[in-house]
């Protein structure tokens, strides 16, 4: 469907795009349809739940991409989809799916989201959020032992493992993929206020 605009928001963890994205959906509403990459981690089914605790789950490898892509282009061709819900707690997927319908607009998020190419060609926009690696830590501390059940010790033990030195492996050297990175995500007002009037002006086109 010509009407519908993609726009897809990357950037390490705890960069600030969930602010980000919250400040689009309160503009935006009904209008907006989002898909999170973080919903199509690998169910790793085949796996005991210990076995599950040492998987990278900050590499590509982790999600299933291919599925999200699928999704995507549904979403483009205006069909509705059946999106796999996540659960951090066992580290897997619940049985449940959650019915997405597109609309005019489509945020695609998530820390690796341009490192895929085919996924990068389904967007129209591409916004990578820039934050300091120890802002982004702290926010990771705060929302995975707040949020997710997590042990101060363990985010700290996954952060050195994994995240760290994936997010310079991948998340890093993907930014060059973005049309515009945005330093402080939802706090930059500016960038917010340009975001927002380019897909204020999609939709009235589209009205």
């Amino acid at each position: 469907m010509s009407n519908i605009i993609v726009i897809g928001i990357a950037g390490g963890s705890g960069s600030g795009k969930t602010t980000l994205m919250k400040n689009l959906l309160a503009r935006f509403q009904d209008d907006v349809t989002v898909l999170s990459h973080d919903n199509y981690y690998r169910p790793y089914e085949e796996l005991t739940i210990e076995e599950r605790r040492k998987v990278n789950y900050d590499h590509p490898d982790a999600f299933d991409t291919d599925m999200m892509i699928e999704h995507l282009r549904c979403l483009k061709d205006g069909q509705a989809i059946e999106c796999p819900v996540y659960d951090y707690t066992t580290y897997s997927r619940t049985k449940e799916t959650t019915r997405l319908e597109p609309s005019k607009v489509i945020l695609v998020e998530g820390i690796l989201i341009f490192e895929n190419k085919t996924l990068c060609s389904l967007m129209d926009i591409k916004i990578f959020v820039d934050t300091d690696a120890d802002v982004r830590l702290i926010r990771r501390i705060r929302r995975d032992v707040a949020k997710r059940g997590r042990s101060l010790e363990s985010v700290l033990s996954q952060y050195l493992a994994t995240v760290k030195p994936m997010h310079e492996q991948f998340v890093e050297p993907s930014k060059k993929n973005a049309d515009l990175v945005v330093l402080e995500g939802g706090k930059n007002l500016v960038a917010l206020e340009m975001i927002i009037d380019r897909i204020q002006r999609h939709i009235d086109n589209e009205s």
